[in-house]
């Protein structure tokens, strides 16, 4: 259940009006590999393996093109779950020795780790020219909006959608967390087969770092955005460069990276 439906009060200055609103869901999901616990992410429940697969794989801990084996062990009235994840030892990636502390929030891609060495990404830098206009981006948006449908019930879910070159819908997932839609929507490509077709990916919110090194990790070398980008996060897309646009609203974008 994306959302639930509570009793509230509309207050004006003329007014008051009970009614019924729809408040998006939040929720703790306890990931559990191997039989030992390994974190726990505030999320939007659904999707819960997407989630699982594009934390794992952005985390190094699984990137094998397999498939996973998941088991839902507990679900609670409340949405509180616990999912087991099997996965074979010798395919475990070095990121599951950088074990996060057992409470992950939704809002956070730090909050966590066990060391600032954590937050180090490596790789070979992209190769990629910016090739995008205003009217292209636009056309992206609506095509993700159209798609929102936890964020027309509720307004309070972000949104990730991954677009290919030729600007067609690969994924578009959201969550209550910025960095869980990212992860369902790369997860979910992962299981399809189709990451590679990656090149554009499109955030409702602002973007931070940790959604940088998601889209190095996958490869996918544009990001744009609703709203700014931190310091950071411009200072790695022009280290792995990644072309990254903030601000992009009203037939108006910002640059910080190409």
């Amino acid at each position: 259940m994306q959302s639930i439906n509570y009793e509230a009060i509309k207050v004006s200055k003329k007014s008051q009006k009970k009614f019924i609103d729809a408040v998006v869901t939040e929720a703790p999901l306890q990931i559990n590999i191997n039989e030992e616990p390994y974190t726990v992410v505030m999320r939007t429940p659904g999707d819960d393996e997407y989630l699982i697969r594009g934390l794992l794989f952005a985390e190094d801990i699984y990137r094998n093109s397999d498939p996973l084996s998941f088991k839902n062990i507990d679900t609670t009235k409340n949405h509180f779950s616990t999912i087991q994840v099997t996965i074979p030892k010798d395919k475990l990636g070095k990121g599951y020795m950088n074990k996060r502390t057992l409470l992950s929030v939704s809002s956070c891609g730090i909050c966590g780790k066990q060391s600032l060495d954590h937050i180090k990404v490596v790789g070979e830098k992209l190769i990629n020219s910016l090739n995008i206009d205003i009217d292209t981006v636009e056309q992206m948006f609506n095509k993700m909006k159209s798609h929102q449908e936890v964020f027309k019930k509720t307004g309070a879910s972000h949104a990730a959608s991954i677009f290919d070159s030729n600007h067609n819908l690969l994924s578009i997932k959201e969550d209550i967390g910025r960095h869980n839609a990212v992860d369902k929507s790369i997860g979910n490509l992962l299981e399809t087969n189709s990451l590679k077709q990656s090149k554009y990916l499109l955030v409702s919110g602002r973007v931070s770092y940790e959604i940088v090194t998601k889209a190095f990790i996958a490869k996918i070398p544009t990001i744009i955005a609703v709203s700014g980008c931190s310091s950071l996060a411009i200072d790695f897309s022009k280290e792995f460069r990644i072309n990254l646009i903030g601000f992009s609203r009203n037939s108006k974008l910002t640059i910080y990276s190409k």
